[in-house]
């Protein structure tokens, strides 16, 4: 998986100030199911917010293992919230971000 470079990590914290949490981590942290909407809604969206909701001081370890799981990049950790990045494999769609 080809790094992020620091004009592409700006650009994608800029365009994820305004979007909502679309998955919660919970008591059961992370879970195959918790992975696979995960996935889902990093192919749709390609820019997506995780919330801890528990696990809040082990946040930097598990956002790392559910972004190798999902092969995405971990944009940015802010508070309890971790931002996921994954480019869309289908070049023929209309990709809703380009950096």
């Amino acid at each position: 998986m080809k790094k992020l470079g620091k004009d592409q990590i700006k650009q994608l914290r800029a365009l994820a100030h305004d979007l909502k949490p679309v998955v919660m981590i919970g008591k059961n942290g992370i879970t195959e199911s918790l992975v696979a909407s995960c996935s889902k809604a990093l192919l749709d969206h390609e820019l997506i917010k995780a919330k801890f909701v528990d696990f809040k001081d082990q946040k930097q370890v598990l956002a790392e293992e559910l972004a190798d799981k999902c092969e995405a990049h971990i944009v940015n950790i802010i508070g309890n919230i971790a931002i996921l990045y994954r480019e869309n494999p289908d070049r023929d769609r209309e990709l809703k971000i380009r950096i």
